[in-house]
């Protein structure tokens, strides 16, 4: 079988992790009560650049991960490509990253609140990834 992947798509769908990212831990949305749960001291002078490069690269990774486990499923059950992208990115999601997670917090004692708010970014980042791969298709597959 061939596994067609726009990389395009993968591309885009990488960054746009950057943003819902910067959204989501924004002070205004969860970053106070992330920084407060997680224990987080932004008082240091860290730079960016070591976790911005490893957030670019692990993106990239999901999305590639994600478009190619989106194309097998609709080779093999065909349908609707967002759908089943949706669908699959939303398996892959509950099945590991969610259930990885959630094991993960719990021997490491971390608050339920920290967990939730963790695994609703993933949520929210596989879904919008699962969307601009299931609206931008390899070329020639839909």
């Amino acid at each position: 079988m061939l596994i067609d992947v726009n990389y395009w798509a993968v591309i885009i769908a990488t960054l746009s992790t950057m943003l819902v990212g910067s959204i989501w831990y924004t002070p205004k949305v969860f970053g106070n009560y992330w920084m407060r749960v997680a224990k987080v001291d932004d008082s240091g002078d860290r730079g960016a650049v070591g976790p911005i490069l490893t957030t670019l690269i692990v993106s990239f990774i999901s999305a590639w991960v994600l478009a190619i486990a989106t194309q097998v499923a609709w080779t093999a059950l065909s349908g609707n490509y967002l759908v089943m992208a949706i669908t699959t990115g939303l398996m892959l999601w509950a099945g590991f990253t969610a259930a990885r997670f959630i094991t993960h917090d719990v021997f490491e004692g971390r608050p339920a609140g920290l967990t939730i708010l963790n695994i609703g970014h993933e949520f929210v980042t596989v879904v919008v990834m699962a969307v601009i791969i299931g609206v931008w298709p390899p070329a020639g597959t839909v």
